[in-house]
């Protein structure tokens, strides 16, 4: 047997490895960024979608609604396909697809446009969705450490992106076609080209689907306390993406322009916490992060509860940013753990909660401030949040949770 000595190179292969590792890692981050700008493209517009197409305000919220529902459709259908072909392959078709439904969003004219194009974008989405965690679930068990925040983080760099995209798009006055396609010209070729290095991280996908995880499905018993923290954290997700604006302009009276700020500040504190959260992560661990975030969270919503004026409720809302940033990425990671053998399965039916949280979050909200009063309606989502605390557990006592009960060495970290 061949010793090398200490601090000599390691085998070719080994840094062969690394690399594909290193160049699946880069290229997924770059999906997850330009689905954050094509989201944000979405969302941010939906006025100038419902003035195109003439959606009434009272159909507005089926057209909405039909959206995340397609979404959890496709990404149990994703399952089924990754099962096949692998999710790589998955996110390599369906990310252009995305890219092209957006721009027939604002290519279109009449109802039935309307229609066809949002529900093509929902039904694509979920897979996107599913797919991009599915590797990076798989990316970070290759990695042995945490990495998945990392890409949550691009995710919301390109949400800033976009929605600063579509700001100058409506400070302009550009149409939606004229908007979108110059975006979509440069981001389709830049996720085509990069779908070349994407990795899954099992090195054999076929020995994988034999574990006793596989063989036996999933229990959905030990993944529900996921689904309900991946609910709770998108009903505060929700509440903060369609209320925050009209909270502090009808609630604590600030001007219009003032409103608009909340969620820019929501949006850079969430990529905040998602840059340096895997750092937490590998520090302190998965459920003490995740705990953390979800005190930090609840805090948020209580300032902006009892906020006196506009200003205070601008830092609850930039407070619940860096809470709830950490939770979603390591309710996916935690999912990976929990069924290492059908991690594919878990995190797409994990994903379907995402919508579920997406659907009940914004009505709830506006239901109870109807009912009730606003300021109280934002308590519900701050009980919610605090919840993931009680189910912290399901998210691993251990730093990392891969297996042996600690992380790789630093001698195969490869990134």
């Amino acid at each position: 047997m061949i010793h090398l000595p200490r601090g000599s190179p390691r085998p070719y292969c080994a840094a062969m490895t690394d690399a594909r590792l290193r160049h699946g890692r880069g290229s997924l981050a770059v999906s997850f960024f330009i689905q954050g700008v094509a989201f944000a493209l979405l969302v941010t517009r939906i006025p100038a979608v419902q003035d195109r197409y003439g959606i009434s305000d009272g159909l507005l919220p089926a057209f909405l609604a039909a959206v995340p529902v397609l979404a959890g459709v496709s990404s149990v259908i994703a399952e089924k396909l990754a099962a096949r072909v692998g999710p790589a392959a998955v996110l390599r078709w369906v990310q252009p697809v995305v890219l092209l439904a957006l721009l027939a969003v604002g290519a279109g004219s009449g109802l039935w446009m309307a229609a066809l194009t949002l529900g093509l974008f929902g039904l694509v989405v979920g897979a996107l969705d599913a797919s991009m965690n599915m590797l990076g679930v798989s990316l970070q068990r290759a990695y042995g450490r945490s990495i998945m925040l990392g890409f949550h983080a691009a995710y919301s760099l390109g949400g800033i992106a976009g929605a600063s995209l579509a700001w100058v798009g409506a400070h302009w006055h550009l149409t939606l076609f004229t908007s979108y396609l110059p975006v979509v010209a440069v981001l389709l070729p830049v996720g085509l080209i990069g779908s070349r290095w994407y990795v899954d991280g099992r090195s054999d996908r076929r020995a994988a689907t034999d574990e006793p995880a596989a063989r036996q499905g999933l229990a959905f018993r030990l993944l529900l306390p996921l689904c309900l923290v991946m609910t709770f954290a998108y009903i505060g997700d929700s509440t903060v993406s369609n209320w925050s604006a009209k909270y502090l302009q009808d609630v604590l009276h600030s001007s219009e322009e003032l409103a608009t700020v909340p969620y820019n500040a929501y949006m850079v504190t969430t990529l905040l916490g998602r840059s340096v959260g895997d750092l937490g992560v590998r520090r302190f661990g998965a459920a003490l992060v995740v705990r953390g975030g979800a005190v930090v969270a609840a805090l948020g919503f209580a300032v902006v509860a009892v906020a006196p004026g506009a200003w205070t409720g601008m830092a609850g809302f930039t407070i619940l940013g860096l809470g709830l940033s950490v939770i979603v990425p390591q309710t996916f990671a935690a999912a990976g753990r929990l069924f290492p053998g059908a991690s594919d399965a878990a995190v797409a039916r994990l994903n379907v909660f995402n919508y579920v949280g997406f659907l009940v979050g914004s009505p709830l909200v506006g239901a109870l401030g109807d009912a009730w009063t606003y300021r109280g309606a934002m308590l519900v989502p701050m009980v919610l949040v605090l919840v993931t605390v009680v189910y912290a557990t399901s998210f691993g006592a251990r730093p990392a949770g891969y297996g042996g009960g600690h992380e790789q060495p630093r001698t195969v970290d490869v990134g």
